[in-house]
């Protein structure tokens, strides 16, 4: 049965209101999350953008969700580090978190002041960064020369039992390529036939664990205000590759989005102020096959949002 979570969005609300944003979804009765982890937010708009890893273990605490990231190894982050963390975590938390390992978007890496790399070499970077991370949360003593360097490295926490290593995946080639490595695979909102494909591709090459879709969302009273919210907050993000990887800063994104009409807006975020059309879409992703559904309302204010879902969208989900 398909079980639905909320997605904490740290680059659109400031770490506290998020952490009790979270809380307040866990008692509405949704039953997972997940959050991204970026430097910088998409949009000066969004303006927020705190340390996931911090804010994660004020969440595991504080509530009884399992809780999973969006994690970008090999430039920002030593695949060393991401391994300790992960292992912190889920030597605290036993069997309540999980980690989706991508290749990352320029807008958060190019901190480093490294040369962003050409796409074939992050991929290649990122499946070394994922062998390292296993490695070292199997406990074993790890050395590595490639994309990355790695010297005897070992961490000294090691979890019981050892968190999933999830694999993101928004194309057909990385859900195939993904297949090879991912304990799960999680994605986005995009139209049925083509989530469809995802999940073929995905399990066809041998992809086995849990699959979770991440759905982008935009719900108020009226139908105007839900576009409103949508347009203002998420306009940046309707950009396919490479641009949504490559733009380095969010006055980048703001300006190649100032002329996004909410049409545009409307082929990445389901936008609606109907309960029911809500519920229609949902339940239909479910039907492909997703065992974990996390939904994101792009708005900065959640709190209409988790209440509204949680009393009239997530029992009749349940129900079936």
């Amino acid at each position: 049965m398909t079980r639905y979570g909320f997605h904490a969005s740290h680059e659109q609300i400031g770490p506290s209101r998020l952490l009790a944003d979270v809380q307040h979804a866990e008692r509405a009765g949704f039953e997972l999350a997940m959050c991204s982890d970026h430097f910088s937010p998409w949009s000066a708009r969004q303006g927020h953008s705190a340390f996931a890893w911090s804010w994660l273990g004020a969440a595991l605490a504080t509530t009884g969700l399992t809780f999973g990231a969006v994690n970008a190894p090999g430039q920002r982050y030593h695949p060393a580090i991401v391994a300790q963390a992960v292992a912190t975590l889920g030597s605290m938390f036993p069997g309540r978190f999980w980690v989706a390992l991508g290749s990352g978007e320029a807008s958060n890496e190019h901190i480093t002041g490294d040369g962003w790399p050409r796409k074939e070499v992050r991929t290649q970077r990122l499946e070394e960064c994922v062998e390292v991370i296993r490695r070292l949360l199997d406990g074993e003593e790890v050395s590595h020369d490639g994309l990355v360097t790695v010297d005897r490295a070992r961490l000294w926490e090691v979890p019981e039992p050892r968190p999933r290593l999830v694999a993101p995946a928004v194309s057909l080639p990385s859900a195939a390529r993904v297949a090879a490595w991912g304990e799960g695979m999680v994605t986005v909102n995009q139209p049925p036939e083509q989530l469809r494909r995802m999940v073929a591709a995905y399990r066809e090459n041998g992809g086995a664990g849990p699959l979770a879709l991440q759905v982008h969302l935009s719900w108020a009273p009226t139908e105007a205000e839900a576009e409103r919210i949508a347009h203002d907050q998420w306009r940046s993000n309707v950009f396919p590759e490479p641009i949504c990887w490559d733009l380095e800063t969010p006055v980048a994104f703001d300006t190649v989005a100032e002329d996004v009409s909410i049409e545009k807006v409307r082929t990445v975020v389901d936008v609606s102020s109907d309960l029911g059309r809500h519920r229609e879409l949902l339940a239909g992703y479910a039907a492909l096959g997703f065992d974990e559904i996390y939904l994101h309302h792009v708005g900065q204010s959640q709190e209409r949002f988790i209440d509204a879902f949680g009393e009239h969208v997530l029992p009749a989900l349940r129900e079936g």
